[in-house]
């Protein structure tokens, strides 16, 4: 025989039931779309920026700085750029830290490397400073255009170093090369409408390539050495000549004077003499004796004491000598 052995009865329980608020649920889309709405309306922008908002993709306007709204749901895009920052490239080298990704130089060996117009190489590093002037050619004419910006100026810079000799590149020349670069890189940038404007070029490190780097000093010192040695002659030169040219003036005007003088003597001995002529042709004895006369008195006051005897006197005492001057002669 087979035993049936019934399940025990249900045990009646009494649990709670939670309804789920299954219309809440249909809210939450609804709730997002209205938050994403809300933070999707409104942006900032800084003091030193502007907004350019696109809507559709298309430009729309530009906005100043400060809070502003826009159509939500990304109908309206705006892009922040620094307007009123001084933007950089640096070119053969980078800066560590730099917000703009296209500042520092990703191939430096290959940018700082040229070649001079006499055929010598040469390590050149360089910075262009820049700005943004129309947002709407800086965003919409060219696709990157800080890309485009650091290609021309690699171009223009190799052909201004391929103009001049390695000379002008590593002395005297980085003024020139500064002011070329930066005006052809002008007229580019303007012909080409890219929106930016272009400050300042400026030269870091300019060397010679490294094998050749002590032999380019030797010459640089010795350069110097012979500017220096210039220098110095032309002091001395600026020095000396100068006045030995005053001397020579006032050599020169001392003999006119001296010329000019002995002319008028002897114009006024001239005029004198003739003078005397006259007379002496109207009375050449009495004009004889008075010249002999005045000649005589000029003439006798400058000998001193003078004793004159006649040549045939006899017994002439000595002792006439004790009444003369000690200056006195016989």
């Amino acid at each position: 025989m087979r035993t049936i052995l019934n399940s025990p009865p249900p045990l009646d329980i009494d649990r709670p039931r939670i309804k789920f608020p299954f219309k809440l649920l249909a809210l939450i889309p609804i709730i997002i779309l209205l938050l994403v709405g809300i933070l999707s309306s409104f942006y900032t922008v800084n003091t030193e920026s502007v907004g350019v908002v696109q809507r559709f993709g298309r430009f729309h306007l530009i906005t100043e700085p400060g809070l502003h709204g826009k159509l939500p749901f990304f109908i309206d895009r705006v892009t922040i750029l620094p307007t009123r920052r001084q933007l950089k490239l640096e070119f053969g080298f980078s800066t560590p830290g730099a917000t703009n990704e296209y500042q520092g130089s990703t191939q430096p060996d290959l940018e700082r490397d040229m070649v001079t117009g006499d055929l010598n190489a040469a390590e050149v590093e360089w910075v262009v400073q820049y700005g943004i002037s129309e947002p709407e050619q800086y965003l919409f004419h060219f696709r990157e255009a800080p890309a485009t910006l650091r290609d021309i100026s690699e171009s223009i810079m190799c052909e201004v170093i391929g103009d001049r000799t390695v000379d002008e590149v590593l002395t005297f020349g980085r003024t020139e090369i500064e002011t070329d670069c930066l005006a052809k890189i002008k007229e580019v940038v303007a012909q080409f409408h890219m929106g930016i404007r272009v400050e300042q070029i400026q030269l870091k490190n300019i060397h010679p390539p490294r094998p050749v780097q002590n032999s380019f000093d030797e010459v640089n010192r010795a350069q110097q050495e012979r500017e220096e040695r210039i220098n110095i002659a032309n002091g001395e030169y600026n020095k000396i000549i100068p006045r030995a040219k005053g001397l020579a003036a006032q050599k020169i005007s001392g003999a006119e004077g001296y010329a000019f003088q002995r002319v008028n003597e002897a114009e006024g001995d001239v005029a004198r003499f003739r003078e005397l002529l006259v007379q002496y042709e109207k009375a050449p004895a009495i004009t004889k004796q008075r010249l002999y006369w005045e000649t005589m008195k000029e003439v006798l006051p400058k000998l001193g004491s003078k004793v004159i005897i006649d040549e045939d006197a006899k017994q002439f005492l000595p002792m006439m000598n004790l009444q003369q001057t000690p200056n006195s002669s016989r």
